[in-house]
């Protein structure tokens, strides 16, 4: 059975891009891979509430629709897609101006915001070849552990048996809006809604290791 779906029946620029971008989830399966993504793991890990049978299938009419290559066994953008990041990253900015409030309960997930954070750490202030990182929320029972291994990073639902380097102490509202911009790092320090705890040598790395979102300088702003 064909997966096209009926089109809006106008002959428009606009209708015919949200044909192909209109779909739950394309445009944010478009933006993980801006971000980086490229396996299929990591596109699934990264969208937790997208079966991975849907996700395959908007992997396929992306790819019909030119905005997707296959390439060994990743997912690449073309010129098309990378052509989309002011797009993506423009409705994000209009997001955060308009659209974007204090966190809904069903909106944070810890699993979640840790995949995010370990992709952008930058350990290069770091001695050594490995740095564990444990993250500790105060109002989730579980604890997560970022292994970067020779500038390789991976998060751990268990612990690794490593000793630990820095760990980070939140909640999870507190440590999703310092993420995304909306409460800068030194007010949540501060203010006590964020620590990091460990040695002072590397505690004071922190600020410099934890890249934000790359949405944060425009929800910032906003």
């Amino acid at each position: 059975m064909s997966e096209r779906k009926a089109g809006y029946g106008q002959y428009c620029p606009i209708s015919r891009a949200l044909d192909v971008l209109g779909e739950r989830w394309s445009l944010l399966i478009v933006r993980d891979m801006l971000v980086g993504a490229t396996r299929f793991n990591d596109l699934s890990r990264g969208l937790p509430g997208l079966s991975r049978s849907l996700l395959a299938k908007r992997l396929r009419q992306l790819e019909r629709a030119g905005v997707v290559e296959r390439v060994r066994g990743e997912y690449l953008l073309t010129r098309s897609g990378r052509e989309l990041e002011p797009i993506v990253f423009g409705i994000g900015a209009w997001g955060a101006r308009w659209t974007f409030g204090d966190p809904e309960r069903d909106e944070l997930d810890a699993e979640l915001l840790v995949w995010w954070i370990h992709k952008g750490l930058d350990v290069s202030g770091f001695p050594g070849k490995r740095q564990v990182f444990r993250i500790r929320f105060r109002d989730d029972r579980r604890s997560f552990w970022i292994v970067v291994e020779s500038g390789s990073p991976s998060v751990c639902l268990t612990d690794p048996g490593y000793e630990v380097d820095v760990t980070i102490a939140s909640d999870v509202a507190s440590l999703y809006q310092v993420w995304l911009g909306r409460l800068s790092l030194k007010d949540a320090v501060r203010s006590g809604r964020l620590a990091f705890e460990g040695p002072a040598a590397l505690t004071r790395r922190m600020p410099a290791a934890l890249r934000l979102s790359p949405v944060a300088p425009v929800v910032a702003s906003a």
